[in-house]
């Protein structure tokens, strides 16, 4: 549980670190004014530098990915192998920062990623949850290739049963790394590693955790 914590804690370190590094803007011959960061003048609201009537918008993108997770669970000879099926929704965090003179040039974004997964070892059972997580792009955000690392939380039930688990409702840390590939505007190619850390933080025992793997692919749309 600590090590995944530590490691949780610095990816999201190198989050804030990576992300402020590297916010380069990008050339405006390859960005359209809509498409363009919203720039923040000293002293006046983000939103004042919209064309007049035009709101804010927060909600950016949507992806979806399916892949394969993997683990091991010591009561158990064999394996825990899982199908997942993720269906992230992207919130810009932008304009927030913006408010505090933080002008960020990759994407920085806070995604709300429900899921369904199908357990196919050591039983077939089901995994159902949402993770809340943030994620910050390497590159300027008009940038071809994208890649990126993202750290969060969230909540878990699963009809498998644990002998390291005490509940079948569980609490989940997650982070990982990927990156983003124009195919064809406003469509991603996505490819993603993540960790996954599974524990009941504690509400029931025993509570010794499960660490899984991810390799995720998939499409992302960019509004």
């Amino acid at each position: 549980m600590k090590k995944a914590l530590l490691f949780l804690t610095v990816i999201f370190a190198a989050t804030l670190v990576l992300g402020t590094a590297l916010a380069e803007e990008p050339a405006a011959s390859e960005v359209t004014p809509a498409a363009q960061p919203y720039q923040l003048e000293s002293g006046k609201n983000p939103e004042a530098t919209l064309p007049s009537g035009q709101k804010t918008k927060y909600f950016e993108g949507i992806e979806f990915l399916t892949g394969f997770e993997w683990g091991k669970i010591h009561d158990t000879t064999r394996n825990y192998n899982v199908v997942p099926f993720l269906v992230a929704f992207d919130f810009t965090l932008k304009p927030l920062l913006q408010k505090i003179n933080i002008n960020p040039s990759p994407l920085v974004q806070f995604q709300i990623e429900p899921f369904l997964s199908f357990i196919t070892s050591p039983h077939s059972n089901v995994e159902l949850g949402t993770s809340f997580l943030f994620k910050v792009g390497l590159l300027p955000q008009g940038s071809k290739l994208q890649p990126y690392v993202k750290a969060g939380v969230g909540m878990i039930y699963l009809t498998q049963h644990f002998g390291e688990q005490g509940t079948q409702f569980n609490f989940i840390e997650s982070g990982g790394v990927g990156v983003h590939y124009l195919l064809r505007k406003n469509i991603f190619l996505t490819v993603e590693g993540r960790m996954r850390h599974l524990s009941n933080a504690g509400i029931a025992e025993p509570n010794h955790g499960v660490n899984t793997y991810f390799a995720l692919a998939g499409l992302s749309y960019e509004f």
